[in-house]
């Protein structure tokens, strides 16, 4: 469905870029709704290309805005809020992908009653096959989260979840495309090992890769199910089943997630 609202994106990197694509390609947003601050002049020239305005200032961008997407690096994101707060007024909407940035340091550099919403996006979404989770700051209702669910499932998936789990889907969603392809690298590999030319191996393999996710989305069954039904008896499936066990590629991918998990609260805390 399209939105009316104009948007103000602070910051014109490679993932704002993706979701603004996003927007723009669905037909949620059209480019006159859309102001971007960058000071790159390159990135300037880049987002005009997508027909939006785009500006060296943020103090620009934010005028007339009723959604502020912060989509600054969070090291920097602490000096744009204190620069802009007297700016941003509780009739914005403020959104913010910085990871690792909590609600509340949000909302004690912004003035009282503004809503804030935290997203942790992933870089699928510049495919439109992103996952992404977003959690409410105490001034943002369910009708901001409608909009920005909205805003996120253009280019994928979108839900809610508490701050608290911020970090763990950071371990997940957020860090998983790296696992993703490393798992599909892998497979590729295996198969050019007993044969199969590299471009031939990497199609199969992210296709069955990209195939098996979309069984697990469609038919909303447990993955252990639809695994029990690819491996027959005494089959292939099942004897390549005992070497993953027997390499721990499963406790290896759930102890990614743990690291992952651990070092986001750790960069957050810094």
């Amino acid at each position: 469905m399209p939105l009316n609202q104009r948007f103000a994106f602070l910051g014109g990197g490679v993932m704002a870029t993706a979701i603004l694509r996003s927007l723009l390609d669905r037909g949620v947003l059209q480019p006159g709704q859309v102001v971007v601050s960058d000071p790159q002049e390159k990135s300037r020239k880049s987002l005009e290309a997508l027909g939006v305005r785009a500006v060296a200032a943020n103090a620009e961008a934010l005028v007339g805005a009723d959604v502020v997407v912060l989509a600054v690096k969070p090291f920097v994101l602490p000096a744009v809020l204190q620069e802009n707060a007297d700016r941003i007024t509780p009739g914005q909407l403020v959104v913010s992908i910085a990871a690792g940035v909590s609600l509340a340091q949000m909302e004690a550099a912004l003035p009282a009653g503004v809503p804030v919403i935290r997203v942790m996006p992933n870089t699928p979404v510049l495919v439109g096959a992103g996952a992404a989770a977003i959690c409410r700051g105490t001034a943002a209702t369910p009708e901001h989260a409608a909009l920005v669910r909205e805003v996120f499932e253009a280019g994928g998936i979108c839900v809610e979840v508490s701050e608290a789990q911020m970090d763990a889907v950071t371990g997940l969603s957020g860090s998983g495309p790296a696992y993703v392809c490393l798992i599909i690298e892998a497979l590729a590999d295996g198969a050019v090992r007993m044969g199969l030319p590299r471009d031939v191996a990497q199609k199969l393999a992210a296709q069955t890769v990209l195939g098996g996710a979309q069984w697990v989305l469609e038919t909303g069954e447990h993955p252990a199910v639809l695994k029990d039904r690819v491996a027959t008896p005494g089959g292939t499936t099942i004897a390549g089943l005992a070497a993953l066990e027997e390499a721990g590629v499963r406790s290896g991918l759930i102890k990614a997630v743990e690291a992952a998990t651990r070092r986001s609260t750790e960069l957050g805390k810094k």
